[in-house]
Order: structure tokens, then sequence, then C-alpha cells
């Protein structure tokens, strides 16, 4: 599957990339806003989110070459190439998108030279949400206090400004074609093209003879995700944030209700993404959360009571 591409201001992107880059300047546009309205600088929130881009994203990727099950093909690329294996066809292979060399004995594709620098191609894909939010929030926690801001009236205005980023991402992921879903009949299942993610997926696990067939249906577990991440930044924006009772009630929110809609659209996804105890990384990274927020919500409301 060749990624799609937009075209910005005369600059071609993969859609993906596009669509991740959009979400992020809408969250810093609204957060900023909002920072605004309460009296704040706002000049602080946009510092912040152009410098949370650039962490979100390192962590991001860092989590997905170590957790997504990739590492050692990484590391492959760089010493020994030959010791990558991708199982797809000889002429997916040999096509120019892709300009690999075809092991007949073994009925494999080598990436036909080193590559160190792989695991950095962000832009292509292979970023996690969790990766990205622990990078960005340990650089948010040092440049708030920096720059002495309320550290959770950022973290509330967070709580429905990334919501809205990261359902701009996910959408951005159905156009690339990763993050897909188990096969399904469903009248809104989503079909992807001969080469995608999805195709070379099934072609390993037999469901396809090659994998120049059109995927069969699978569920849009992206599309799932953008909605209910919307639906999150609507509740966290309208209904929450004027009637909270403390700061850092819509991040504690954000969290848990993100927590609890990633366990459910995790057990639907069907892409190579890590696991252990018969849990994904992510829902993994979902449980931990969603029981280290007890002692944080209860923290916040008593801290809040004090200082009334």
């Amino acid at each position: 599957m060749r990624p799609i591409i937009v075209a910005l201001f005369g600059v071609e992107l993969p859609a993906y990339f596009a669509m991740l880059a959009t979400g992020f300047a809408l969250a810093t546009l609204i957060g900023a806003r909002w920072v605004g309205r309460l009296g704040h600088d706002r000049e602080v929130i946009i510092d912040l989110g152009l410098a949370m881009v650039v962490a979100g994203v390192i962590g991001s990727r860092l989590l997905h070459v170590i957790a997504d099950g990739y590492f050692w093909d990484y590391v492959h690329l760089c010493t020994d190439p030959a010791k990558v294996s991708w199982r797809i066809t000889r002429e997916h292979c040999l096509h120019s998108s892709v300009n690999g060399i075809w092991d007949t004995a073994r009925g494999v594709c080598h990436p036909k030279e080193a590559n160190c620098f792989a695991w950095a191609a962000f832009w292509a894909g292979g970023l996690t949400y969790y990766g990205g939010l622990i990078g960005a929030t340990g650089y948010a926690v040092y440049f708030l206090r920096r720059e002495r801001f309320p550290f959770w009236k950022a973290a509330d205005m967070a709580g429905f400004a990334v919501a809205l980023g990261l359902a701009w991402g996910r959408m951005g992921c159905f156009l690339a074609g990763c993050c897909f879903g188990v096969t399904c009949e469903h009248p809104w299942a989503a079909w992807f093209p001969r080469y995608s993610p999805a195709s070379e997926a099934q072609f390993r696990a037999h469901r396809l003879a090659s994998e120049a067939m059109a995927a069969l249906p699978v569920h849009p577990t992206q599309l799932y995700e953008a909605a209910g991440s919307l639906a999150i930044a609507a509740i966290g924006y309208y209904g929450i944030a004027p009637r909270k009772r403390f700061d850092g009630q819509v991040f504690v929110f954000f969290l848990a209700s993100y927590s609890l809609l990633r366990f459910a659209v995790e057990i639907l996804r069907n892409d190579d993404r890590g696991g252990l105890l018969g849990l994904s990384t992510s829902q993994l990274i979902s449980v931990l959360i969603t029981v280290a927020l007890i002692p944080v919500y209860r923290w916040l409301r008593a801290r809040s009571l004090a200082a009334a």
C-alpha cells in the first residue's frame, strides 16, 4: 500500500503525518484560547504545545521501537539486513516502493541495504500514543515548573485538547492503514487495498492467498477510537471543565475514560503491537494508569478541600 499523500502549501506529506500535525495544531490553539480566558499567558501554552510535539514524537517512537515487537528488526537493519525477513510476495518485494532482495529458497524478502536510521523515521508511521503521552508529560512537568505556570490548570487544558488532537491522529491512522481491526461482516466494515498492513497480516495468517489481494473487511478500529476521543474531548470541555471542583479533575477524567476506551478498542485490533500476560502493551498501560489514578484523584480532592 502506497502512503496517501496530501499537499500543504506545495509540500507533500504522508496523510498520517499531516493529520497528526493538524491535530497538534488544533489542540494547541484551543488550549491557548481556554487558558487565555482564565487570565493566564497564552504564549506559555503555545510554546509548550510546540515543545510537546517534539517530546511526544520522540516518546511515541521509542515505545514503538521497544515494545511493539520490531526492536530486533531495527537492530538488524543497521547491523545485518539479511537477518530481516519480510513475508511478502515476490512482486511486492521487487516493487519500487520496497526495492528489496528476494530470497527464493526461503520465500522471503530482505532489505537491499543497511539503514541505521530506520528506527527514527516517525513520518512513515509507527508511533504509540502512550509513549507520546509519557514523553510529552515528562517535558510538560519540567517546562511548566520553569515558567511557574499552574501545572494542574495546564493539565486540565490537556484533558480535552489532547483528546481532540488524538482524534485527528487516529483518522490519520485510518488513512495510513495501520492500527486495523479483526475481520468482520458489519455494514460499516473497512476494506483496505492490496499491500496494505491489513492484507499483509492476513496473508501471513493464511487468510489471503497473496498480499496482492485486497484485505478482507475489518473493524475500523481507528475510527472507533477517533469517535471516542472526540466524545471525551467534548465532555471534558463542555461538561466537566465548567463544573470542576478542583484543578486536575478534567485531566483525571481524560486519562480514566481514554484508558477504558483504549482497552476496549485493543480487543478488536489485529496489528502487531506487543504484549504480556495475554494483554497488549497498551492494555497493560491502561490498567496501570487506571489503578494509579485512584490515589491521584483522592489526593487532588483532599488538597482542594484543605485549601478551601
